[in-house]
This record gives C-alpha cells, sequence and structure tokens, in this order.
C-alpha cells in the first residue's frame, strides 16, 4: 500500500501526464529556442551564407545534447526506479554522479571543440563561402559547452525529484535571456553572427546557474558535497540507461554530418549548388526541432510515470501511460505534418529571403523529406519507454533505426539514381518504416508484462 500513496503510483495518469509533460515540453522548446532564435535572427541580419553556417555547426550542439541527455536521462530514469523500490541510497549516489558527470562532460567537450576547431568544421561539411561564418560562430559557442551540458541534463534530474516546474524555469530563463539580446547583438551592436553566438552561451550560462542553484534544495534525497564525486558503478547505471537518449542523439550527429556533406557534393551538381541545400536543411532541421521538442517533451513527461510504476509492478498504468502519451504525440505530429505541407514558404520566410531556386528547394524538401512526419511521434516515445522500464538495449536499438539504420543508407545510396532529389526520397521512406517497427515492438512488449507481474 506505500507505493500507492506516491502520486506516481495513484494519482490519475492525465493529470501527471500534464504535470510532467508541460514542463518537459517547455523544456525542449527552449533548447530548440536557442538554435530557432539564432536561426530566425542570423537569417534576416546575415543571410543565406549565416543560415548555412548554423547548419554547419549544428553537429556539435547535438554532440553536447546527446552527452547531457545521456547523464541526465540515464541519471533520471536510474533515480526514479530506485525509489520506487525504496533504495534510496543508491538513488541518491546515482543522482550525485550523474550531475558531477555532466560538469566534467561539459569542459571536455569545450576543450576539445577549442582545439580542433577547423578540422571539426571541415568534417561538418562547411563550404568555402560557409567555413568563415562557422568558424566564428563555433568559435563563440564552443565555451559555452559546460553550460549547455549541464542545463542539459541537470534540468532532467530536477524534474525526477518532483520539481517539473523548476526544472522549466531553468531553461526557460536562458532562452528569454538569448532572445532578448539576439537582436540587440545582431542588428544595433552590429555583430552579425558572432552576436547571435554570444548571446546563446550568456543565456546558456544564466540556465546552468539556476541548475546548480538547485542542488541544496534537492528534497527527495539529500546531497552531500562527496556525492557529486562520479562513482565507477552508479556512472555505469546511468549511462546504460541514458545510452537510448545518447544514441538517438548520436544517430542524428552522424546524420547531420553526413547529410551536410552529401548535400555539398550533390548540390554542386545540381541547378541548386552547394549552399542552398546546405542553408535549406539548417532551416528545416531547426523547424522540426520544434516539432521533436514537443514528442520528446511528452515522452520525457511519461518516464518518471512509467519507471515507478514498472518498478513498483503496476503494469496496467504502465500501459495506459504509454497510450495516452502516444496518443497525444500523433495527434501533435499531424498537426506539424499538415503545417509542413501546406505552410512551407511561409516558413521558410521567417528565416530570410533568397531567390527562386532556394525558395523551390525549401518548398520540395519541406513537403517531401517530411511526408511522414504523421508517424513520428511513436519512434522517440517508444525508444523512452523501454529505457523507463530498464531495457536499455531495446530503448538503443530503437533509437537507431530511424537515423543509422535506415537513413543514412539510403541517403547515401538514392542519390546515386536521383541525384539530390534522392535526400529528399531518403525522409518519408525511413521514417515509415521506423514507426511501424515501433509500434510492434511496443505491442511485444505489452502482451509481456502481465507474466512479469505474475513473476514477481
Amino acid at each position: 500500500m506505500e507505493v500507492r500513496q506516491n502520486p506516481l503510483g495513484s494519482a490519475p495518469l492525465g493529470k501527471l501526464l500534464v504535470k510532467f509533460a508541460v514542463p518537459s515540453i517547455i523544456s525542449m522548446l527552449v533548447s530548440a529556442l536557442y538554435n530557432i532564435v539564432d536561426q530566425i535572427f542570423i537569417g534576416q541580419g546575415v543571410g543565406m551564407y549565416g543560415n548555412a553556417a548554423t547548419n554547419v555547426a549544428f553537429p556539435l550542439t547535438t554532440l553536447a545534447t546527446a552527452v547531457g541527455l545521456m547523464l541526465g536521462i540515464g541519471g533520471a530514469s536510474n533515480f526514479n526506479l530506485e525509489m520506487g523500490r525504496k533504495h534510496e541510497e543508491n538513488a541518491k549516489k546515482i543522482a550525485g554522479t550523474a550531475f558531477g558527470s555532466l560538469v566534467i562532460a561539459g569542459v571536455i567537450i569545450c576543450i576539445v571543440a577549442r582545439i580542433f576547431l577547423r578540422p571539426l568544421i571541415t568534417v561538418f561539411g562547411a563550404t568555402e563561402y560557409v567555413m568563415d561564418y562557422a568558424m566564428t560562430y563555433v568559435g563563440i559557442t564552443s565555451l559555452g559547452m559546460p553550460f549547455f551540458v549541464l542545463t542539459t541534463g541537470g534540468t532532467h534530474l530536477i524534474r525526477a525529484d518532483g520539481k517539473p516546474t523548476y526544472s522549466m524555469l531553468s531553461a526557460l530563463a536562458g532562452a528569454v535571456i538569448n532572445t532578448i539580446l539576439d537582436p540587440l547583438f545582431i542588428f544595433v551592436f552590429k555583430w552579425g553572427i558572432a552576436g547571435a553566438a554570444w548571446a546563446t552561451i550568456i543565456g546558456q550560462f544564466f540556465s546552468a546557474m539556476l541548475v546548480l542553484g538547485y542542488l541544496p534544495k534537492f528534497h527527495t534525497v539529500k546531497l552531500s558535497l562527496q556525492d557529486f564525486m562520479p562513482k565507477p558503478r552508479f556512472l555505469k547505471m546511468v549511462m546504460a540507461l541514458g545510452a537510448a537518449a545518447c544514441f538517438n542523439q548520436l544517430a542524428i550527429f552522424v546524420t547531420q554530418i553526413v547529410m551536410n556533406n552529401v548535400l555539398r557534393y550533390y548540390g554542386a551538381l545540381s541547378i541548386y549548388g552547394s549552399d542552398i541545400p546546405l542553408a535549406v536543411v539548417g532551416v528545416g532541421s531547426k523547424v522540426n526541432m520544434v516539432f521533436l521538442s514537443i514528442v520528446i517533451g511528452i515522452s520525457q513527461g511519461a518516464q518518471p510515470i512509467i519507471g515507478f510504476n514498472y518498478g513498483a509492478a503496476q503494469y496496467s498504468r504502465v500501459k495506459k501511460t504509454y497510450r495516452l502519451a502516444a496518443t497525444v504525440a500523433t495527434i501533435i505530429a499531424v498537426i506539424a505534418f499538415a503545417g509542413f505541407q501546406i505552410f512551407p514558404r511561409q516558413i521558410t520566410a521567417l528565416f530570410g529571403s533568397g531567390d527562386e531556386l532556394y525558395e523551390q528547394f525549401a518548398v520540395s524538401y519541406f513537403r517531401i523529406f517530411m511526408f511522414c512526419t504523421f508517424l513520428n511521434g511513436i519512434q522517440p516515445l517508444t525508444a523512452n519507454f523501454f529505457t523507463s522500464i530498464g531495457k536499455a538495449p531495446m530503448g538503443i536499438f530503437i533509437s537507431m533505426t530511424r537515423q543509422i539504420i535506415f537513413l543514412i543508407p539510403l541517403v547515401l545510396l538514392l542519390p546515386l539514381a536521383f541525384g539530390i532529389e534522392g535526400v529528399m526520397f531518403a525522409g518519408p521512406i525511413s521514417d515509415g518504416v521506423a514507426g511501424v517497427l515501433a509500434i510492434i515492438l511496443v505491442l511485444r512488449q505489452f502482451k509481456k508484462m502481465p507474466a512479469e507481474g505474475q513473476a514477481n
């Protein structure tokens, strides 16, 4: 009966999902907002080459996100599972290890990026005309990686401690500051793309300070200074359950690099040239981030509910939570699909204007590459579902299906026959197959749950 006294094990699922998902969605949207706001103001103030530069720079942000989510979601998942099992001392060590590891990881990424700046940008797909813009932008934003990684992972741990609103506000504060400073630095001070970069890291700094300020207030367990020294045993646990989220971002990271280089090569052979495809795909990926942020926010909001109830063997609540989250995610996906199909020109125009070829490629990209967006709510939700119930290998596999297993081979093969248009066809094929596969795997897991409950 003690388990049922915890709201995660007894409160109405709809209210719980709203409580945890809405702040999570806002937190994820804030992360997307950093990139969206920069892209809009850079597009308006710098132009197409600025848009292409932020696209080339984006893999570094994705890599940092991968590390932050691995430690944050992995720590949060383990924390909730251990609390559901009444193992409070383990939960305490897990939270401390995750926070300490976030700080160390952010510093390492910053140092590596500073040392290998030009080689990294070259690998990320920069063209001759885009290189200087990208060097300036990444050279500055790399300094903010410690703040970005800490905020990305730390907000998940704060939410796992039962404070989703504070988690949301921590991320939101930095985004608001970034939004205020962007036009000031770009248009008033005339700093161009460098201004956007400085606005970004100043916002990230304020968010990170709010995350650090929460640590003495951690209320589910009390954290001491020694808890923040990463311990190998607990770090291994954190990384195992955070691996699915990490691999999902790493898959995006690899895909971005492959996509940029394919666009650069086949774009040069087309009427569009290399820079138009790079700029358009940069805009498209940032817009798609808004949709994915909502979907991922829903899945992350469901994580503590699913994790606690699975740990407590309340499998009916686990299934109901997934179905509710899947329904909401699919509705959002259908709305995004309609927007991409109906308003591609209007969406692209927000990020600056281009010539007729630029608009032509943008319309084709949104309507073809994003054609199966209506299925894209299921795959990240299902990957997070398996992570939440402690089945990390399956979560990792599902995370890799869309990007690594399906999309990258198609992006490499289809252009051989269809040129630059082949890249566009790769999108809906990989989205469709990955979505259907995720549905099949989660239904199989549902069938196993009653037997597991009886075994317990």
